[in-house]
């Protein structure tokens, strides 16, 4: 076990070296200066200048490389907090936790702030809202999709098996819309938008109930057609009718027999819907203006905040790919063929 583990932190420890080079070459090797795509188009020529000279961003590329991945990672200190560049471009880059320290992502050009003031408070929001979805759309998939599965071709399979297709085609801002109409507008329910503010009268946890609806619902109608799917074909197999032909009941033969061997396939799929929930979310986060990580990478993206649009892409693929480690481990627990050699 140990030896498997090994191989596989040694691989994503790979892999975040190749993600970060890509991030940074797809960032920073586009044309035109590194200096005017963070200061702004409206930046001066002089201001441009001296920070290509003093950052260093007319070095060769792979130098430049590896000093930003020198001050991500704590090797170096971030040249942008020297003062005689604050004083040159007439603003302030001071850092509460210092100029070295590990996870410095830099300073954000557009709101003048560091990076990382502002990113953890926006995944933290996507992380509550993607916890609660995962929380509600594990049961309810797995429940749906054992009870479609157990009986293939019933009235209750094939409505289930319908009412999947329905929500997995419905696309998130029709689905939110439709919310919106029902049980804001209509109803009168709920908040129909939902900026984490109690300024509006509406309590906070409200606030979250119709993005958690659209995401459960949008997830749910995948996940819950390949744990029927699952299911179904380990309810044919033959070691599921020696079980039943010995005498065992129906839920001892699907507790005991069939529900890991069911969910090996089902695994996978769920934990990149946890990677969906947390990095693609930004349809849903839009529709009711909810400050969340996706939010975030958006306005960045139409902003041009390069520093901002490294780290959030960094991020994601950071929580990607350990999600990814973390399904092949549960992978091979629940898949005795495979096991953790």
């Amino acid at each position: 076990m140990l030896k498997y583990l090994s191989k596989k932190f040694i691989s994503v420890i790979a892999t975040l070296l190749v993600a970060s080079f890509v991030v940074f070459a797809l960032t920073e090797m586009t044309p035109g200066s590194v200096a005017r795509k963070k200061l702004g188009q409206f930046a001066l020529q002089s201001q441009v200048d001296f920070m290509d000279e003093q950052l260093g961003y007319n070095d060769p590329f792979y130098q430049r490389y590896v000093r930003w991945l020198g001050i991500l990672v704590g090797a170096m200190p971030d040249p942008i907090q020297d003062p005689k560049v604050g004083e040159a471009l007439g603003r302030s880059f001071v850092d509460k936790r210092g100029a070295q320290y590990f996870g410095n992502f830099g300073f954000s050009f557009q709101s003048n702030q560091p990076v990382n003031d502002i990113i953890w408070k926006k995944l933290a929001n996507t992380g509550i809202l993607a916890g609660i979805s995962f929380a509600l759309i594990v049961p309810i998939s797995i429940f749906f999709g054992m009870l479609a599965g157990m009986r293939e071709g019933s009235w209750y399979d094939r409505t289930i098996s319908v009412g999947g297709i329905v929500a997995t085609s419905l696309p998130e801002f029709a689905l939110g819309v439709f919310l919106v109409a029902i049980f804001s507008t209509g109803l009168g329910w709920l908040p129909g938008g939902s900026p984490l503010s109690a300024g509006g009268g509406w309590p906070i946890w409200t606030q979250f109930v119709m993005p958690v609806m659209v995401l459960v619902i949008y997830d749910s109608g995948y996940v819950i057609r390949m744990v029927r799917g699952s299911m179904t074909e380990v309810m044919a197999s033959n070691y599921i009718r020696t079980a039943i032909l010995k005498g065992m009941t129906m839920p001892r033969v699907v507790t005991r027999h069939g529900l890991r061997n069911a969910m090996i396939a089902p695994f996978t799929v769920m934990m990149l819907q946890l990677n969906f929930l947390i990095s693609g979310v930004v349809v849903t986060e839009m529709i009711f203006n909810f400050p969340g990580f996706g939010q975030l990478l958006l306005k960045a993206s139409l902003e041009k905040d390069v520093q901002m649009i490294e780290a959030a892409t960094l991020i994601s693929l950071v929580f990607a790919i350990m999600t990814q480690f973390i399904s092949d481990i549960g992978y091979a627990l629940l898949n005795p063929r495979i096991g953790l050699r």
